[in-house]
């Protein structure tokens, strides 16, 4: 079978450190129809410069004229890219060679599968599960995301446990494929989120038009992480929160998302609760203000929300990732009880069919 073409994006903003560490690897893709495109977010450091300079034939740079974060810088890149898949890519992470075949495979081998994301371990300890997606992300009833290998800061070795391809709810947008004939039918990343959180709402949308969405852990990369805010960061929490709240509001049907807001709000008060009792108050401000930005922002997708005919798609897993981590000790994935877990750890409804709360 011939290689479909493929256009790799990733947008940096001074970075260059960073850059120069990963990009080499990028540039050592072994595939035979691949673009690699450099959107730079206005960039003081010399970046694009470097590049130029290395890779004039391999990368082609694309200069923005300010910095629009992720999700703008990703969009405005989008109409540079020639290839009939384009993979999202963090500029902190590192690739082996055969990395992107597993992913071009898993897409091209069913025409429903839309997004498709590796295995992503640590940069610096490459036998433990990275933050960002790990073996793939789900979700829970009040919209907490979880990944297969990490529950909330744990993060787990990877000893093959999750070495499965499958369906999951939603992929890493730190490497993301993506088909792009569904991005036309669905829409790009939500520009608003700025960045965080864009990938799950993208992931869920493609859900409610009857894609799949997957994780192909033959495929493995590394991820430095961190690179654009620390975990730290009281900004890092105010797009966590209040992108997370938009999600759900964007994509539950009206009648789930007024279930699911009282048990959203029990549990980031616990979350704020617990902030201001380690004195964190730049977190607890974060979070309050994540919460009055999320619902002056309602009236922007109004329009967007599922009506009573549309499929429903709802978080995989019944459970309330909070409750299981804090009160009940359960630390990795395994632990989580299966039968909690709805269709297939998120596979989307097929088109025409919906199911209920």
């Amino acid at each position: 079978m011939a290689a479909p073409p493929v256009s790799i994006i990733i947008v940096s903003w001074n970075a260059r450190s960073v850059v120069q560490k990963c990009l080499p690897s990028v540039v050592a893709t072994d595939y035979p129809d691949l673009e690699i495109i450099f959107a730079d977010n206005a960039s003081t450091d010399g970046t694009a410069a470097w590049i130029a300079r290395e890779y004039p034939e391999e990368v082609k740079i694309v200069r923005h004229p300010e910095n629009g974060l992720f999700c703008r810088g990703n969009n405005a890149a989008l109409p540079h890219a020639t290839g009939r898949f384009v993979v999202l890519l963090n500029n902190d992470v590192e690739v082996p060679p055969g990395w992107l075949r597993p992913l071009v495979d898993a897409a091209t081998q069913a025409p429903d599968v839309a997004a498709v994301q590796p295995k992503m371990l640590q940069y610096d300890d490459r036998d433990r599960f990275e933050y960002a997606g790990a073996a793939g992300g789900l979700l829970d009833r009040a919209g907490y995301p979880f990944a297969r290998g990490r529950l909330f800061d744990i993060m787990e070795r990877d000893r093959g446990q999750y070495d499965d391809a499958r369906d999951v709810f939603w992929a890493t947008g730190a490497a993301l494929l993506l088909r792009r004939s569904a991005l036309n039918e669905v829409g790009l990343l939500d520009e608003r989120f700025e960045m965080h959180m864009e990938e799950i709402d993208l992931c869920w949308r493609l859900q409610r038009h009857g894609y799949r969405v997957r994780v192909a852990p033959e495929s493995t990369v590394y991820h430095i992480g961190g690179a654009s805010l620390p975990q730290s960061s009281p900004r890092k929490t105010y797009y966590n929160f209040r992108n997370s709240l938009l999600v759900l509001y964007k994509n539950l049907p009206p009648s789930a998302w007024r279930t699911t807001l009282p048990l959203r709000v029990a549990c980031d008060t616990a979350a704020l609760g617990r902030a201001l009792a380690l004195g964190n108050l730049e977190e607890a401000g974060a979070l309050l203000r994540a919460y009055r930005d999320a619902f002056r922002m309602r009236r922007h997708y109004r329009d967007q929300r599922p009506s009573p005919s549309d499929p429903t798609v709802l978080p995989p897993y019944r459970g309330l990732v909070p409750v299981d981590y804090f009160l009940r000790g359960r630390r990795t994935f395994a632990e989580l009880p299966a039968s909690s877990f709805r269709n297939l750890y998120g596979t989307a409804p097929e088109r025409g069919t919906s199911e209920r709360l």
